[in-house]
């Protein structure tokens, strides 16, 4: 039986709360901390997952020489995972020089362009599969199959919270579901309270959190104390049971989150011009506003990992110039949003902001207006937290199919985001079926030309 349903199997049932005795209190409170090893630059990581695969060509990184051999066919061979390419297919955007840094940002994010000098762009990454699921899984956990835990929690098991009341890792998913859906933000072989809590941005951000109505808080807690004692039986005639455990901390967890997790959630104590600076007074950028807003309440309480997902897809295989509008025109002011409020606030140089799809698009098209999908070369931009804001790491082809100059994998990101964290990727491992996994396999570089 999985965390999820045994967790909301108790809330729909009696409300959250301590369902346990003193001793596996206790023993829900206890984590293994790793100790740092290295002084890190960031304490909280704040991931904007764009889902799909934008296309760098079309947004940050503009490739002249496909204006010039428009409707050419490219020189080299370009394997698509739709079909037959089609030619050589130039962006339809108009981009220009922002910043002191001149870094070329699309007419897509005029707000974004503004914060172009926080931003590091990574123009050579490069990932193993051109198919959404199997990159999902790669981006998130390091391996292109399901099972493997994910970053953030990786990340959760080696610092854990700062904030007891609150989970280490916390996810907002995509509201039409992700390909791979909660495997790509699960603890896998680590223990089960590593993974991420689901949240959802508005008043309610988990189901079922508050006590009943109609029951009251002395009824409540005679239920929590008959439950607590059956647990304790059930613990001590399996000692060695980490799913148990795993259990019992989750659901201590929503005890505690019936509070916190209420005060994240209520964004009417923020002032008007922060909701607007988050779009929150748009119909078109509150939904991912709202989960930014929360983004940044939560890890100004502690949480160590973030994740959130944008509420539809990039996924542009046809139409792409509508598509990539109307991704741009939800996402564009919460992020902007997100980076100079966590900036005014004194807690962008301790965040680390990272901005990305699972791949690229490619060159040529598909369709007549759409590209398909190009794990061979894409585009993700970091800030904050240690990443020196202006910098531009590595480079595509001319025609941005595949990275040539410093090619960045998937690994590479790892390490890098770990390094932030305090964290030797190497050092970092676990033992599961006769061998030591580790977050980043058996390869990995920080990149630290985009280091402070």
């Amino acid at each position: 039986m999985s965390i999820d349903f045994s967790r909301r199997s108790m809330l729909s049932g009696i409300g959250t709360g301590l369902l346990a005795t003193p001793t596996l209190a206790r023993r829900a409170h206890a984590q293994t901390i790793h100790p740092m090893h290295h002084r890190p630059t960031a304490t909280s990581v704040i991931w904007l997952f764009m889902e799909g695969g934008p296309s760098a060509c079309d947004t940050f990184d503009p490739k002249p020489e496909l204006k010039k051999r428009a409707g050419q066919r490219p020189k080299q061979a370009i394997d698509v995972f739709f079909g037959s390419p089609g030619p050589l297919m130039p962006s339809s955007f108009f981009f220009a020089q922002h910043g002191q840094s001149g870094a070329w940002v699309s007419e897509l994010f005029p707000a974004i362009a503004k914060q172009v000098d926080e931003l590091a762009f990574v123009r050579s990454c490069w990932s193993e599969s051109p198919n959404h699921g199997p990159s999902m899984f790669q981006m998130n956990t390091g391996f292109t199959r399901a099972g493997f835990p994910s970053v953030g929690a990786w990340v959760n098991h080696a610092l854990g919270s700062t904030n007891p009341d609150l989970p280490g890792f916390v996810v907002f998913p995509n509201a039409r579901g992700s390909k791979g859906g909660p495997a790509n933000w699960s603890s896998g072989f680590l223990s089960g309270e590593l993974q991420a809590t689901p949240l959802r941005a508005g008043a309610t951000p988990i189901l079922n959190l508050r006590r009943p109505d109609g029951v009251s808080a002395k009824e409540q807690r005679s239920m929590l104390d008959l439950v607590g004692r059956i647990n304790e039986r059930h613990a001590a005639s399996r000692p060695k049971d980490r799913r148990f455990e795993a259990q019992a901390k989750n659901l201590e967890l929503a005890h505690r989150m019936q509070t916190a997790g209420a005060d994240v959630a209520n964004l009417a104590e923020e002032p008007s011009h922060i909701k607007k600076l988050y779009g929150l007074d748009n119909d078109v950028t509150r939904p991912y506003g709202e989960k930014l807003l929360m983004a940044r309440r939560l890890v100004e309480r502690g949480v160590r990992f973030v994740q959130a997902y944008c509420n539809d897809e990039w996924d542009s295989h046809n139409g792409l110039r509508d598509q990539h509008m109307k991704r741009a025109a939800e996402t564009d002011v919460p992020v902007a949003g997100l980076l100079m409020d966590l900036k005014q606030r004194g807690l962008l140089d301790s965040t680390l902001v990272i901005w990305g799809g699972e791949f690229g698009r490619m060159p040529v098209s598909e369709q007549g207006d759409g590209r398909d999908h190009n794990p061979n070369g894409f585009l993700v931009w970091m800030a904050g937290g240690g990443i020196k804001a202006g910098a531009s790491y590595g480079e595509t082809d001319e025609i941005g199919f595949k990275a040539a100059v410093n090619p960045v994998s998937v690994h590479d990101l790892h390490a890098t985001i770990l390094h932030t964290l305090g964290l030797d990727h190497e050092r970092v491992t676990v033992r599961h079926n006769g061998r030591d996994y580790r977050l980043t396999d058996v390869s990995g570089k920080v990149i630290r030309e985009l280091l402070v």
